[in-house]
């Protein structure tokens, strides 16, 4: 058992840890750089004169957002470069985030995909105000810029989120009754059961980022999406055959999901999208493995807004 730090400074950001790490991870899509952004946000802290700061939890999101722009503005060259679609790196999370709707479609893979196509300010303010339910005057004293282009901001991140994502989705109960449904067809190479299950303009989007062999492009509709889910039963993946892979239903990314394991290793993992009728919307696979060391070491995140 460690002993509680003497620093009060350590303390107080222990304190705020996994708000830090919260804001970061929906800010940036990776458990990596978010986790390099609260380390740093430690640095930048442990290195300020603290004499004067009246809101140490308003003056740490200010510190680790404004690393995360950092990040966002560096990155989106290289996401531009990216082979096939890009997705965020997946993340098990904790029950409790799914007791929360807000904190459990603020972390989804599907929000994180719209949030990705807007610009790193926008993302910021968006995240700041519409999840964590920070101020304008605060956001505005955190991302560097005046109250009036946090407020415009604002408004264009969340007319931009609501054309794309609409705010209705199926209980949890029928989510995961639906991906068990889907895991058992899957398994079985039903492909009228999965038929059942998909909206008829669902679309799967693959992420294997160069590494590994995915679809470079959307597959789209229920037809081809449902053939591709039951053709996987039968064939060798990553040289992994059918008799050696084994699927996980577990929470990924704030609903249920799937990860997929050989042995010794992480090889992938599946969340979905679901509409109001309980139907799967979207899919998302992520099987670059330089996106699945969180998952692959079982780390379950508590990504709470408060």
């Amino acid at each position: 058992m460690t002993a509680p730090s003497a620093d009060p400074g350590r303390r107080v950001f222990e304190e705020h840890r996994r708000l830090l790490f919260s804001v970061a991870y929906r800010l940036l899509g990776s458990a990596a750089d978010a986790e390099d952004a609260v380390q740093d946000s430690w640095l930048k802290w442990s290195a300020a004169d603290r004499s004067h700061v009246a809101d140490p939890k308003t003056y740490l999101t200010r510190i680790v957002s404004n690393l995360a722009l950092e990040q966002l503005r560096s990155a989106r060259h290289k996401r531009e470069l990216y082979v096939g679609p890009w997705l965020p790196e997946p993340i098990l999370t904790e029950g409790d985030t799914a007791d929360a709707v807000v904190d459990a479609e603020s972390v989804s893979t599907a929000l994180l995909v719209v949030l990705e196509t807007l610009s790193p300010l926008e993302r910021a303010v968006f995240v700041l105000r519409e999840v964590f339910g920070f101020g304008h005057a605060e956001i505005a004293e955190a991302v560097e810029r005046s109250e009036t282009a946090v407020r415009q901001a604002a408004h264009r991140a969340r007319a931009h989120v609501r054309a794309r994502r609409p705010r209705f989705t199926a209980d949890r109960s029928r989510q995961r009754e639906v991906t068990e449904r889907f895991l058992a067809a899957t398994a079985g190479g039903d492909v009228n059961a999965l038929m059942e299950l998909l909206s008829p303009d669902v679309t799967l989007w693959t992420d294997g980022g160069g590494k590994v062999r995915q679809a470079l492009r959307p597959v789209t509709g229920a037809e081809r999406v449902a053939a591709w889910f039951a053709a996987l039963g039968g064939v060798t993946y990553q040289g992994v055959g059918p008799a050696d892979m084994r699927a996980d239903l577990v929470e990924v990314n704030g609903g249920p999901g799937v990860v997929f394991r050989a042995p010794g290793r992480v090889i992938a993992t599946l969340t979905f999208d679901f509409g109001a009728d309980g139907r799967i919307t979207a899919l998302h696979n992520v099987a670059n493995p330089d996106k699945l060391r969180a998952v692959s070491e079982g780390t379950a995140y508590d990504v709470g807004t408060r």
